[in-house]
C-alpha cells in the first residue's frame, strides 16, 4: 500500500509471482476443468430446454394421467436433485460406476420437476419429473401428493414415515387391499419395463403404500426401489430409484446442525459486531475519510443484490392470492436484507479507510482524483488476475489434500443451482457482491479493527479470516470442518494481497477468482447463451478496470513557467 500523500504506484509483479500464477492456472485446469470436459466427451450432455420440459410433461399428463389440457394451465419447471443419494455416492466413490452402468439415465438424481397449476388455484394438480438430458419421464405425483412432495429433495417419498430401511408413504388410501394395490401398480411397472416376478414387496407395504425392491440391482448398500402411493383407487405417486442409507442421512443431519451453529456464532454474530464497530469508527475517523466515498460502491452493491435476489426467486405457483401475497412478502424481506448488507459494506468502506489513514498513515483505497489513479487501477487488475490464478491452484491443492486427510466430499444443492435461476447467465454477478463486501468488511475494516485489539497484523488477519470462513459452512461440503480449513488458507492469502497491494487489487483478485469459477459453471452448461456469458464473465473484470483507466488517463505534468531574465 502507498503512504498517504505519496504518488500512487502499484507494486510491480515479480517473475516468480507470474510463474506461480501460470502454474496455479494449469493445476486448476488439469484437476477441475479437464475432468468435467472429459467426463462429457462422446456423450450428449446438453440439458433440454424448459419449454421442451413443459411440452413433454403435458403430453405425459394427457396420455398417461388422463389430464385434459385447459386454457388456464400453467407448467412451472424447477430443477430438483436427490442430494442425499448423490452425497452417499460421492462419499462412497460410487458415482463413476453409476454413470458407467447407465443407471443415471434410468434413475437420475437430477431432474426437471414440472408442476401443473390451473388459473386461480393455489394447489397444484399434478407434477411430472423428467430426465434433464433425455426428457424421459422418471416419476409423477398428483393430487395431495404434489403438495406433500414440495420442499423436499427429489427422491424423498412425500408424506413418508420410516417403516424399515425405506421411507414408505403414509398417506395412501387405507381402504385398498394389497392385491388391489398390486393390480394398480402392475401397469406402471410394465410401462417402466420392470417385471413384478423379479421384485419383492417391502414389509408393511400393505398398511401404507406399496414399495417393491429389486435386490439384484444395488448401488452400494442401496437396492432399487419402486415407490407407489394410492388415492381414490388410482396411483397418486410413483418413482423408481435408490435412497441413501439411514446412517448417511443421520450423519448429514448432524453435520448440518453443526454448520448452522458455526454460521450463527462463528460468522453471523461477529459480523454484526464488526458492522456496529464500522459505524462507530466511521464517525470517529470522519476527519480522515469522507462519507461520500462509499456511496457509489454500496449503491451498486444494493442494486446487484436486488437483481441477484430477483434472479433466484422460484417460479410462482400460479396466480392465486396466496401466491401473490407470498411474492410481496419475499420481496420486502429481500429489500430489507439487501439494505442491511449494503449498509454494512458502506460503513466498512468509510470506517476502514479512516482507520488505515489515521492509525497507519497508509492509503489502502485511493481516490479517483489522485494523480495516477487510472494506471493504478489497471496495474491492480493485472495483479488481481495473477493472484486469482494462484488462488485457484491453491484451492485445487487444498481439495486434493483434504480428500486424502479428511475424506471430504460434496453433494448437489438445488437452491444454489443456475438451473433454478430465471437467467442463469446472471449468476456471475454474485462474484462482484463477494469481492466488494467481503474484502471491505473482513480485510479493509476487519484487519485494522482487530489489530487495535490484538496488536498483531497476522493474528488480526487470522481472526477475520476464520470469521469469513465460518460464513461458508452451509455449503454442501462434508465434513463441515473441511470448508473452514480450506477457506482459512484462501482468506489468509486474500489478507496478504490486501496488505501488500491494497483494497482495489484484493477486490479484483476476489472478483476474478469467483468469476472464473462461476464462468466455468456457465460454460459447462453448454448452450450458446451461457457459453458466451461464461467467457464474458471471465474477462469482464479487466473490461471494468480498463474503462476506469480510460476515464482517468495519466495526467500530463503542468508546463514549467519560463524563467525571466534578471538583466
Amino acid at each position: 500500500m502507498n503512504s498517504v500523500g505519496q504518488p500512487l504506484q502499484q507494486r510491480p509483479l515479480s517473475t516468480r509471482l507470474i510463474l506461480a500464477g501460470i502454474l496455479g492456472l494449469i493445476v486448476f485446469v488439469i484437476f477441475q476443468v479437464a475432468p468435467q470436459l472429459f467426463s462429457s466427451s462422446g456423450e450428449d450432455t446438453a440439458v433440454i430446454s424448459k419449454s421442451e420440459v413443459r411440452n413433454k410433461a403435458a403430453v405425459f399428463a394427457a396420455e398417461q394421467l388422463g389430464h385434459e389440457a385447459a386454457a388456464g394451465d400453467e407448467w412451472n419447471v424447477l430443477y430438483k436433485t436427490d442430494a442425499s443419494f448423490y452425497g452417499y455416492m460421492s462419499r462412497e466413490k460410487l458415482l463413476e460406476d453409476y454413470s458407467k452402468n447407465k443407471l443415471d439415465q434410468r434413475y437420475p438424481f437430477d431432474v426437471y420437476h414440472a408442476v401443473l397449476y390451473t388459473s386461480g388455484e393455489a394447489d397444484a394438480l399434478l407434477a411430472v419429473d423428467l430426465n434433464m438430458y433425455t426428457g424421459e419421464v422418471v416419476a409423477f405425483a398428483r393430487g395431495a401428493e404434489v403438495s406433500a412432495a414440495e420442499g423436499h429433495d427429489y427422491g424423498e417419498v412425500p408424506a413418508a414415515t420410516v417403516t424399515s430401511a425405506t421411507a414408505v408413504p403414509a398417506s395412501s388410501d387405507p381402504g385398498l387391499t394389497l392385491e388391489q394395490k398390486e393390480n394398480l401398480a402392475r401397469p406402471w411397472l410394465q410401462l417402466w419395463g420392470a417385471n413384478p416376478a423379479n421384485l419383492q414387496i417391502e414389509a408393511n407395504s400393505d398398511a401404507y403404500g406399496l414399495v417393491y425392491t429389486q435386490s439384484s440391482v444395488k448401488v452400494g448398500e442401496s437396492p432399487l426401489h419402486y415407490n407407489f402411493n394410492f388415492s381414490a383407487d388410482a396411483v397418486s405417486y410413483f418413482r423408481a430409484g435408490f435412497t441413501a442409507p439411514a446412517w448417511h442421512d443421520t450423519y448429514v443431519d448432524n453435520q448440518t446442525a453443526l454448520a448452522k451453529k458455526l454460521t450463527l456464532f462463528g460468522y453471523g454474530l461477529p459480523t454484526l459486531l464488526l458492522g456496529i464497530l464500522a459505524l462507530i469508527y466511521s464517525i470517529l475517523r470522519r476527519g480522515h475519510t469522507s462519507f461520500k466515498r462509499g456511496i457509489f460502491l454500496s449503491s451498486a452493491h444494493f442494486l446487484i443484490m436486488m437483481v441477484s435476489s430477483y434472479n433466484v426467486l422460484p417460479e410462482s405457483g400460479g396466480d392465486s392470492a396466496e401466491a401473490r401475497i407470498t411474492a410481496v412478502v419475499m420481496f420486502i424481506i429481500y429489500v430489507l436484507y439487501s439494505l442491511l448488507m449494503s449498509s454494512l459494506l458502506y460503513f466498512s468502506l468509510v470506517g476502514g479507510d479512516g482507520l488505515w489513514r489515521k492509525e497507519e498513515g497508509l492509503n489502502p483505497w485511493p481516490r479517483a482524483k489522485e494523480p495516477g489513479y487510472g494506471q493504478y487501477v489497471l496495474d491492480s487488475i493485472r495483479a488481481g488476475y495473477v493472484w486469482a490464478f494462484v488462488l485457484l491452484g491453491v484451492q485445487t491443492l487444498m481439495f486434493i489434500i483434504l480428500s486424502y486427510t479428511l475424506d471430504n466430499w460434496s453433494t448437489t444443492d438445488a437452491s444454489q443451482s443456475p438451473y433454478n435461476m430465471k437467467y442463469a447467465w446472471l449468476l456471475p454477478i454474485v462474484a462482484w457482491l463477494a469481492g466488494l463486501s467481503e474484502e471491505a468488511v473482513y480485510r479493509l475494516f476487519g484487519i485494522r479493527m482487530l489489530k487495535k485489539l490484538v496488536k498483531n497484523t497476522f493474528i488480526a488477519s487470522l481472526i477475520t479470516t476464520v470469521i469469513w470462513a465460518f460464513g461458508h459452512t452451509l455449503y454442501p461440503i462434508y465434513p463441515v470442518s473441511s470448508r473452514p480449513i480450506e477457506l482459512t488458507v484462501i482468506g489468509l492469502l486474500f489478507s496478504y494481497i490486501f496488505l501488500r497491494y491494497g483494497f482495489i487489487a484484493v477486490m479484483f483478485s476476489h472478483v476474478v477468482f469467483d468469476s472464473i469459477l462461476m464462468g466455468a459453471t456457465l460454460i459447462f452448461m453448454q448452450d450458446k447463451v451461457n457459453l458466451g456469458a461464461g467467457i464474458v464473465t471471465i474477462i469482464l473484470p479487466f473490461v471494468v478496470a480498463y474503462i476506469v483507466y480510460r476515464f482517468n488517463p495519466p495526467r500530463k505534468p503542468d508546463p514549467l513557467e519560463p524563467v525571466q531574465s534578471l538583466t
